[in-house]
């Protein structure tokens, strides 16, 4: 494989250019002093911003993008292989190499690597790791995979030796990862496009845990299942939280104030060591923040820091997001895009104040509506009232012969109020006409769920 040398800057070419990661890796580079091209679909914020950098960016994805002057490409597993820049790297025989081996070569260029994974919650646990090493003053480098306001994107360059990025198991990215830190938040069946089964996740995670070196650290929750399978004979230190008293953090007096921020009595290895307030909501934040307090004291950042940053945290864009009020109806957004996630944030959102819980929800993928289809219509169930869009296709194709209208009997039969509508703009005017003061919208999804509510709101 194709090595990098930080010391000698080569031209980087990104297909892809502005998706959240590989700007990030972008961005990354740009500042070590690499010239940077790329190409992408169209403008976004995020490529507009890397070319004010001083990145070459190219609309749409062609195959003169790819020109003698570079040295490296870098592509995503979306990237297929009649890609058309893909195809005129190969013909001539420049080095291509993935987001993730790119983003496992940053890694080494730091004394500690900090790698969060899970099958869900990534995005907010490392925005809550973010947050906390920024009010230390620790000047970390950060990847996440989410905008986060304090830092006004996605991606931060720091000059310290901590580096803290997401790693994702879709087609086992993250074990071309380097991390001396690594947070396994929970393991569940998902991204079954890839996977075989449970099983098959279980062996990815376990040997992304044996990446990690005898004096790394381990900080897993206790609550996964078959977790013997996952950490026995692991070389690296192990450290457990979860809600069971007996992983080395739990908690015990779990609260929640009027907007569902969670509260609770931190517990080390069973003995009571203060009050922690959040400002995010629910229960499984407060399992996310356990695995920051573990990852901070290994760190040795001081307590009082940490517990401040906790309190202040309010999230990432799309997670729970409050993004206005319409007539007396407040309008969140979430990217909850799985069962459990969706149950999370169904739960979170009993604790908010409001008269009637719509959730607009537009099902992610065929293979995963198809896998999870009642497992879904379950976790809708928390939902006052459902209204469904299309599936959001993303990078497949209907091969299965599935559709909302799919869910949308589930829902039926579970007694579940349910509507279905091809349009965005007539579920616009359905929630228009439907909703009324002190109702709670929430948009749900990983597409473009969003526009929905941003419409509404005029935003």
């Amino acid at each position: 494989m194709y090595q990098i040398n930080f010391n000698h800057p080569v031209h980087v070419h990104f297909i892809g250019i502005g998706g959240i990661s590989m700007s990030g890796l972008a961005e990354i580079l740009i500042d070590a002093g690499f010239p940077v091209s790329g190409s992408d679909a169209r403008k976004s914020p995020l490529t507009q911003h890397l070319a004010s950098m001083g990145a070459q960016i190219n609309y749409p994805q062609m195959a003169s993008s790819i020109n003698d002057s570079i040295d490296l490409v870098v592509y995503t597993a979306a990237i297929a292989a009649d890609n058309p820049e893909f195809a005129a790297a190969i013909e001539k025989n420049i080095p291509v190499m993935t987001r993730a081996d790119l983003l496992g070569q940053i890694m080494k260029n730091y004394k500690t690597p900090i790698a969060v994974s899970g099958t869900h919650g990534k995005t907010t646990t490392t925005s809550m790791v973010s947050e906390v090493l920024l009010a230390a003053d620790t000047d970390p480098t950060l990847s996440i995979g989410g905008i986060l306001k304090s830092i006004g994107g996605n991606i931060r360059v720091g000059k310290s030796d901590y580096f803290v990025t997401e790693a994702c198991e879709y087609t086992n990215s993250f074990l071309r990862f380097f991390p001396h830190i690594s947070i396994i938040l929970n393991i569940e069946e998902d991204h079954m496009d890839f996977f075989k089964d449970i099983d098959d996740i279980m062996r990815s995670f376990r040997k992304f845990a044996d990446i990690l070196p005898a004096d790394g650290y381990l900080i897993v929750n206790k609550g996964i299942d078959r977790l013997g399978e996952l950490v026995d004979g692991l070389k690296c230190n192990i450290i457990t939280f979860g809600s069971d008293t007996s992983a080395d953090y739990s908690y015990t007096d779990a609260a929640y104030d009027a907007l569902g921020r969670g509260s609770y009595t931190l517990l080390k290895k069973g003995k009571s060591c203060g009050t922690v307030k959040l400002g995010v909501v629910g229960e499984h934040n407060i399992l996310n923040s356990l695995s920051v307090i573990a990852l901070m004291d290994i760190l040795g950042i001081n307590s009082a820091t940490v517990l401040d940053a906790l309190s202040s945290f309010q999230g990432t864009d799309r997670r729970f997001e409050h993004k206005g009020e319409i007539g007396g109806i407040r309008v969140l957004d979430d990217y909850a895009h799985h069962p459990t996630e969706i149950t999370a944030t169904l739960k979170a959102a009993a604790n908010y104040p409001h008269k009637t819980l719509w959730c607009v929800f537009q099902p992610h993928t065929y293979t995963r509506t198809k896998a999870f289809l009642q497992d879904f219509a379950k976790a809708l169930t928390l939902a006052d009232k459902v209204v469904l869009t299309d599936i959001y296709a993303a990078r497949e194709k209907n091969t299965l012969g599935i559709s909302s209208m799919d869910l949308l009997r589930e829902l039926e039969k579970l007694g579940t109020e349910c509507y279905y509508f091809q349009h965005f703009d007539e579920i616009e005017n359905f929630l228009l006409k439907n909703c009324i003061n002190g109702d709670l919208l929430i948009t749900m999804g990983a597409g473009d769920v969003v526009k929905i509510g941003e419409s509404l709101l005029g935003i």
